[in-house]
């Protein structure tokens, strides 16, 4: 009976080990990160403003050549045309 009564505490006191409340608490979540977040953004914000201004420039300077592109193919047509007129007389 002596044994039947130990082994009865131990379950006992092992079921309430088991079932006690678990005193847990989740972390904080660290404060920095939306404060480096911020530089972060800034940064991507300056970098998308200097890839807008690049693509800017970019666009001028397509411009530009499309224009002597079509300089070019003036002088050139009117060269043919010139040379063409050449061969027609005698």
């Amino acid at each position: 009976m002596n044994k039947s009564l130990v082994l009865a505490a131990v379950i006992a006191a092992a079921a309430l080990v088991a079932c006690g409340k678990k005193d847990e608490t989740p972390a904080p979540a660290p404060a920095e990160a939306p404060a480096a977040a911020a530089p972060a953004a800034a940064a991507a914000a300056d970098a998308a403003s200097a890839a807008a201004g690049a693509a800017s420039e970019a666009a001028g300077a397509a411009n530009t050549a499309a224009g002597a592109a079509n300089t070019a193919a003036d002088a050139a047509t009117s060269a043919a045309s010139d040379a063409a007129g050449a061969m027609k007389k005698p």
